[in-house]
């Protein structure tokens, strides 16, 4: 079986993964395949644009970004003529199964080629430049693609490669820049990328804690957004901010149809409140750079999948699909279906149908936005609902978790404009036995979204018997109507030992609910803890920083990285960064492995590799510790090369949360803060923990934890990561274990 595979359109950060995935996996399979040079006008040019691929072909590309592939615009590919020579170069090498890595219109141009050619080849055929043998053995194209666009804009998958990315590289803009927008006063008006979508504006703002966004979906009113717009920052001055930020997608516009820019925004705002204003256009900044961890796994995993799809005899050969992913799940979708809804949405925003715009993104996009409204508010919208408001109380528990700040800010305002009192717990529950509460008014919580750590303090505490007798005490005397625990393993047992105890301590029989926070991501009920994607990009450019310092020399590091009894960050690690092996302690350690993995790392060393990369968790083996692993690859190496250990340590829970977190930790608040408000005054409130599953929030009944939880190990008994290690195994290795079939006779 021949394959090829191109990339196509705007470059976007994990291409180059996905190319990666897409040859190491064919090879893997006995498959022989091709690379094909600067997108269509390499299929088109062929020649030496359409390249025989080895293993060794895409090593060291993982960790780099745009598209080692090249991408190119081709005007010849939009005609039939082009389209037909294009069949022409690949079935002189046998080539009908092709994997395209690009946007909607890269798309649109594969399923044009791949509806055309039957006829294409008939054509070549009538006029001799094939045999009918030829034409026999490839009557058809089978066609999947990957999407790789950072606008995050296509229909039927969550995310896009490359979109992480470069909302990455927008929120540490604006990180910056509200720096020094707080030190000067100063206003700022940044235009990001998106098209006809407004994904990485809005939740750029999510994530940024920006005061106002324009999104293509949700045009103002063009009589009044001027108006509204100066109000509103206004009102946010005189309540205590110092900077302004407003966001403005490329795409924006006005309910009219008239484009809303970044450098009027700008003129308004200097004009009507006499201050300064300045705007920053990210341009093709939010394209470049690295991928982040997120898109160098998502790449691998549909590359991955790609070809599964192309080489299984079983799959449809006339219906084109992409890729795509939901809720941490692989799905093939139909092209046809996903290109139709684009349109649609596309035609609805020409149309001023903003409504069914913002219907046609999807439940996430319009809850993202909704919340987004309120938090960026200048004062709750405290409306007098008949009830007396209700006393919620906020604390984090366990190990510090980068978008802590986030969530309690988000549960905050989301309480607060609901008119309730929100009380902050310092310390956690030592904090909340002590009684050491305070209630959090709105602008207290104002720059929490883009901090680390935890700003109400966090710690470890296993409730005993004096400890519920105090925190009953305190729930009382503060008058506490429910409690949002923010946190880990250990807050998530400490709130579940409260409702396990409502029985001699009644003050406890109020609704709790707890938010999945902790960089292990070991938590029951929950695919993703927030937290968990900050340590994994620390960890990826902890490991990019050391892959570039043994680039001169021939060395094996030993990685070590958190996790306790969970291997998630280990196992997520090696995939992004191609580590030869992941250790961890669901699968245990012996001699048996280590010696087995010297033997990989011999090969590759003697291959010419320069680097060899061992990643360990760090209680995967109590006794093979990493210094022993580095005594023994050292010892039984020899002069291949040496052996460094880096334990990465609590940077891995440092530094500023992803924008993920951020975002995930505001959807969770959101919903924690629903869940307290509904069971507060009823008879018998629940208790419950939340977390992401299939891509959507669900709750737990929390008295049903600990049969959820391996309790010896502290992790979760269903680990749903662990299905991914055999395709982190599968390409790290040095060399495919089978042998490609020779070119048939079809070149």
């Amino acid at each position: 079986m021949q394959l090829a595979v191109l990339t196509s359109g705007g470059d976007s950060p994990g291409m180059n993964a996905a190319v990666r995935a897409v040859v190491r996996t064919a090879l893997d399979r006995g498959a022989n395949v091709f690379t094909i040079l600067e997108g269509y006008q390499g299929m088109v040019d062929g020649g030496d644009a359409i390249r025989r691929a080895s293993w060794s072909d895409v090593s060291s590309i993982l960790e780099r970004g745009g598209t080692v592939l090249g991408t190119a615009r081709c005007k010849a590919f939009r005609n039939r003529e082009g389209r037909r020579e294009a069949v022409l170069n690949m079935l002189e090498r046998g080539i009908d199964r092709l994997v395209v890595i690009g946007g909607d219109g890269s798309l649109t141009g594969g399923h044009a080629l791949q509806r055309e050619w039957p006829g294409l080849v008939g054509e070549l055929t009538a006029e001799g430049a094939i045999s009918p043998q030829i034409a026999a053995r490839h009557p058809r194209l089978r066609l999947v693609g990957l999407v790789g666009s950072i606008d995050n804009d296509m229909a039927g998958t969550d995310t896009t490669i490359g979109a992480d990315t470069a909302l990455h590289r927008i929120t540490e803009a604006l990180d910056a820049l509200s720096s020094t927008a707080m030190s000067h006063r100063r206003s700022f008006v940044v235009e990001v990328m998106g098209r006809n979508c407004g994904y990485l504006a809005l939740m750029s703002a999510v994530s940024s804690g920006a005061d106002w966004v324009f999104v293509p979906e949700d045009p103002p009113s063009a009589e009044t957004w001027r108006d509204d717009l100066i109000a509103h920052l206004s009102a946010s001055r005189a309540a205590g901010r110092q900077n302004t930020v407003v966001i403005v997608a490329e795409g924006a516009r006005d309910d009219l149809g008239q484009p809303i820019t970044s450098a009027e925004v700008r003129d308004l705002i200097e004009t009507t409140l006499n201050t300064e204003a300045r705007v920053t256009v990210l341009g093709h900044v939010q394209r470049g750079g690295p991928p982040s961890a997120f898109d160098r796994n998502l790449g691998t995993l549909l590359g991955h999948a790609a070809v599964d799809a192309l080489l299984n005899d079983e799959s449809p050969v006339d219906a084109p699909i992409i890729i795509g992913m939901r809720g941490n799940r692989i799905v093939r979708l139909p092209l046809d279906d996903s290109l139709a809804q684009n349109r649609a949405v596309t035609e609805a925003i020409d149309a001023k149908d903003y409504k069914r715009a913002m219907s046609l993104r999807g439940g996430g996009f319009r809850a993202a936005h909704a919340v987004l409204k309120t938090l960026t508010q200048s004062q709750p919208d405290t409306l007098a609902n008949g009830n007396k408001p209700l006393r919620l109380a906020v604390l984090n528990a366990g190990a510090p978790a980068p978008g802590m700040n986030a969530a309690v800010r988000a549960a905050v305002r989301l309480g607060l404009d609901r008119g309730h009192v929100i009380l902050g717990v310092e310390n956690g529950f030592e904090g909340l036995a002590a009684g050491k509460l305070k209630e959090l008014g709105w602008m207290d919580v104002t720059g929490w979204a883009t901090r680390g750590g935890s700003e109400l303090g966090t710690r470890r505490m296993s409730l005993q018997g004096k400890d519920l007798y105090n925190v009953s005490r305190a729930v009382e005397e503060h008058e506490i109507d429910g409690i949002l625990v923010i946190g880990g393993m250990s807050g998530f047992m400490a709130a579940h030992k409260l409702v396990a105890e409502r029985e001699d301590y009644p003050a406890l029989n109020i609704p709790i609910v707890c938010l999945p926070a902790t960089i292990n991501n070991n938590l029951p009920g929950s695919e993703l803890s927030i937290g968990a994607d900050t340590a994994l990009n620390s960890i990826v450019g902890a490991v990019d920083k050391i892959r570039q310092s043994a680039s001169a020399q021939q060395r094996c590091f030993v990685v070590e990285v958190m996790g306790r009894r969970c291997g998630y960050l280990a196992t997520m690690a090696g995939l992004a960064t191609g580590a030869e092996r992941a250790y961890i302690h669901e699968e245990g350690v012996t001699i048996s492995d280590m010696m087995g993995d010297l033997e990989l790392l011999r090969r590759g060393f003697q291959a010419g590799r320069r680097l060899g990369l061992i990643i360990r968790s760090e209680r995967a083996n109590d006794v093979y510790d990493a210094r022993f692993m580095q005594q023994l690859l050292e010892e039984e190496g020899g002069d291949l090369f040496d052996v460094r250990v880096a334990i990465l340590g609590h940077l891995q829970q440092g530094g500023q949360p992803s924008p993920f977190d951020r975002i995930s930790a505001t959807r969770f608040a959101s919903s924690c803060m629903e869940f307290l408000i509904e069971h507060a005054r009823a008879k018998d409130p629940a208790a419950a923990y939340i977390g992401l599953e299939g891509g959507e929030t669900r709750f737990h009944d929390l008295t049903n934890l600990p049969r959820m939880v391996d309790v010896a190990n502290q992790r979760p008994k269903q680990q749903w990561w662990m299905a991914l290690r055999h395709v982190a195994r599968q390409l790290a290795r040095v060399e495919s274990g089978t042998t490609p079939r020779p070119d048939g006779d079809d070149a």
